[in-house]
């Protein structure tokens, strides 16, 4: 009986250990770096570089997997509000390690009018410090970066709200741009 509460405590320890060690922060590509170049395709095959938003701001998000709740709630706010994005002169860009194949079918089954790029190696995601890597299992943490037209780094969250986020960026993007 002991031995079993033994190692129980044991196996309690070690995972809160590891959860621990999972949401430590890592090093930050602080705002005002440069954003890290890409080369994704996304849910149509289509490659995207970040020199192909140059000019323009970029909403680049990280998120973990394709139609779980979290990720869904913030892509189909995103959807909702890119009107207001683009009034700000900003494109909406998600990325997972998701493939395309999935990206495909989360865009088109709640109409998502952005590119959702696939990262399988998760090189793009550990490049922004945005890759929880477990081992056997790889996920894009769920972090924003808000990308200047210039192509540095203007805003980072690693905070994120999925019901509220879209309206958080939105308002960093208006407090960033000069007023004319």
């Amino acid at each position: 009986m002991t031995k079993m509460i033994l190692g129980g405590l044991t196996a309690l320890l070690l995972l809160a250990s590891a959860l621990l060690w999972m949401l430590r922060p890592g090093s930050q590509r602080v705002e005002g770096s440069a954003a890290p170049d890409f080369n994704l395709q996304d849910q149509n095959g289509k490659a995207h570089r970040l020199s192909d938003y140059a000019g323009r701001w970029l909403v680049l998000y990280f998120y973990p997997k394709d139609d779980t709740p979290g990720c869904t709630r913030e892509a189909c706010r995103f959807r909702d509000d890119i009107g207001v994005l683009g009034d700000l002169n900003a494109a909406v860009v998600g990325v997972s390690v998701d493939d395309a194949r999935s990206h495909a079918g989360f865009a088109r089954k709640y109409q998502l009018p952005f590119p959702l790029l696939s990262d399988p190696d998760g090189h793009t995601a550990a490049a922004y410090d945005s890759l929880l890597n477990l081992g056997l299992v790889r996920i894009a943490r769920r972090h924003t970066f808000i990308i200047a037209p210039d192509g540095r780094i203007a805003a980072r969250f690693d905070k994120v709200d999925p019901a509220r986020h879209a309206e958080e960026v939105a308002n960093t993007l208006r407090a960033l741009q000069p007023t004319s």
